[in-house]
This record gives C-alpha cells, structure tokens and sequence, in this order.
C-alpha cells in the first residue's frame, strides 16, 4: 500500500503544481506582463536574487513600460518611463495615494513621518511641514542669505569646478558679491548643468512605492486593489523617448539652440503627483547656491596619479558615489 501511495503522491504532486499555475495564470491574465513568478520566491529569480541599479530598466525594455513584478506573494506593477509614470500618478491620484505598509516601516516610523504615513495623519503632517517651510522664509530673501552664509562656510573647506560653469558665472557676476536663486536665469549653462547632474546621477533605486486603494485599470491593463504601484523615477530621468542622450551626461538636454535654459516636464528627481518632496524647493535653492559658490572660489582637479574617479554608485535605496579624493584650487591664490 505503502508504494502505491507513493506513486499516487509523485503523480498527483506535478498535477496540482500544475493545476494551481494554470489557476494563477488564469486569475492574473488581465495583468501587465511580466516575468515569470515562482512560489515564496515571485519574480527575482528572472534576474537573480541581487538587484542591481539597471535591474528594473532591463524588465522594462522586455515586458514594456507598465509591467507586472512578483515580490514573493506581494504583486508590483511598475511604471517606467515618463508617459507612464505621469499617466498614474496624474490620472490616479487618489486610487495611488497611500505609501506601501510595510511592517518594518511601521515599526521604524511608528505610522508617523511625512514620507510613509497615510491617510488624515499625512495630510497633518504635509501641511505643517509646508506651514514650517514658509515660517523658516522658503520662498523669501531671508532663507536665501541663510544659505549663502552656508555655502560660504563650506567654501572655507571644499571647493569644485566646471570650466564653462565658472567663466559663466566670472562673466556675469565676477568675482564677487553674492548669487541669489533668482540668478539662475541669467545663469543658462550653470542652471543647466545643475539639473543634468540631478538626471543623470539619480540618487534614488527608484521612486518611494505606493499601494492601490481600488481596482483600476490602466493602459488597458487590469491593476487590483492592494497592489504595490511602483514610480519608476530612475527610468523617467533615463528615458530614451525623451531624452537625446539618457546615458550620457549632456547639459544640452537644458538648452534651446540660442543657450536659453529650458524647464523640461520629464525632469521629476522630486517626484509627481500629491507626494511629490515637499521640500524640493528648498533643495533647488540649496543646491544652487551652494554650487555656483563653490565653482567661483575654486578650481577642482584630480590628484596627482589619478586619471579618472569610480562613477559607478554604490547601488542601494539611495545609491552614493565611491569613496573619492579630489585637490582644491582657490581661484584667488
């Protein structure tokens, strides 16, 4: 008996196997495509169990650019590329509010903070960390002369240049007095090498996940409730559709042909949509700022021996540069 139970056992396994993906198969034939999902493990072993910082455009270039990715049991549906992550975060708004809950989120932020809270308790806290922007002078003179006082601490210390950048910035203002934000317009080639460092040196793997709160459907595509929608803002910044040379870093991607700066709608290193960054303003004038401050006071050059820096990041959430070493020239010696 023992050996006939056996062979029942061995032949029936594979049949269920089999039954349960073509259930599957058929429950889920209305999603986007997407790799291959097995038990407990989903879709990583479509590319290994270590995901690497290309990892996500590579599934877009195969399955399109809204597709289906299994987290072991958890669905994802990622959007990748400008069209498609403007056509979520605008036209689904609501339906992809709320931020992924996570467990360890939970117990790391106790349902608190701007980033993943939900619900009244966001909204709270987004119009309270607006109301204390405001009150700190964002928007206003007085932040700006905060920051140029920083960037003029740090200019005591570190210091960096881009020969073009530096003569715009000599010929417009010399060598001193102080650069507002509000310079950046006359400043065409500065602010356009600025927003080309933030597009082609993304800092984030991708965007901060979302979850749908109902059954959408999208690009023809069925997306149920509950599902990990996943902003593809890496993809975005590399788009090939949008951009001339998304691998390359290319200030002209920022100028019209008369080397006018222009505003391009792709450029979404802050995010889209209601959970856009509160505060990338903030971080616009910061950056600014800081920048032209230290391109004016000195010049940055390799050390001796060294012919090129390691411009792989260092692919985590956010990914950082390697560790790196340059020498600083004041201008004014």
């Amino acid at each position: 008996m023992m050996v006939i139970g056996t062979i029942l056992f061995c032949f029936l396994l594979p049949v269920l196997l089999i039954l349960l993906f073509l259930r599957q198969f058929w429950i889920h034939r209305h999603l986007p495509p997407g790799p291959l999902a097995v038990p407990f493990l989903g879709s990583l072993l479509s590319g290994g169990l270590w995901l690497t910082e290309d990892y996500f455009l590579k599934l877009a270039k195969r399955y399109g650019n809204t597709y289906s990715f299994w987290f072991g049991h958890q669905l994802m549906i990622v959007l990748s590329g400008f069209k498609s992550v403007k056509e979520g975060m605008t036209n689904f708004p609501e339906e992809f509010l709320y931020r992924v809950e996570a467990a360890f989120l939970n117990d790391l932020g106790k349902g608190r903070g701007i980033i993943f809270s939900n619900g009244h308790t966001w909204k709270q806290q987004r119009h309270i960390g607006v109301t204390s922007l405001r009150k700190l002078g964002l928007g206003k003179k007085s932040i700006e002369h905060q920051i140029e006082d920083a960037a003029q601490t740090l200019v005591e210390v570190f210091r960096q240049t881009k020969e073009k950048v530096q003569k715009e910035i000599e010929d417009v203002f010399g060598s001193s007095g102080s650069i507002s934000f509000q310079d950046r317009k006359k400043l065409p080639y500065t602010n356009a090498v600025i927003h080309e460092m933030q597009r082609v040196k993304y800092a984030l793997f991708y965007g901060v996940p979302r979850w749908s709160t109902k059954d959408v459907t999208m690009r023809g595509y069925h997306i149920p409730k509950g599902s990990t929608i996943v902003p593809d803002l890496r993809s975005v910044l590399l788009d090939p559709e949008q951009w001339e040379t998304p691998e390359k870093f290319n200030p002209n991607h920022f100028l019209d042909e008369d080397g006018k700066f222009i505003d391009r709608e792709e450029f979404l290193p802050f995010g889209i949509g209601k959970r856009a960054c509160v505060g990338q303003q903030l971080a616009r004038i910061e950056i600014f700022i800081f920048l032209t401050s230290l391109l004016r006071a000195f010049n940055f050059r390799l050390p001796e021996g060294v012919k090129e820096l390691n411009e792989a990041p260092v692919a985590k959430l956010i990914m950082h540069p390697h560790p790196y070493k340059l020498c600083a020239i004041p201008t004014q010696a």
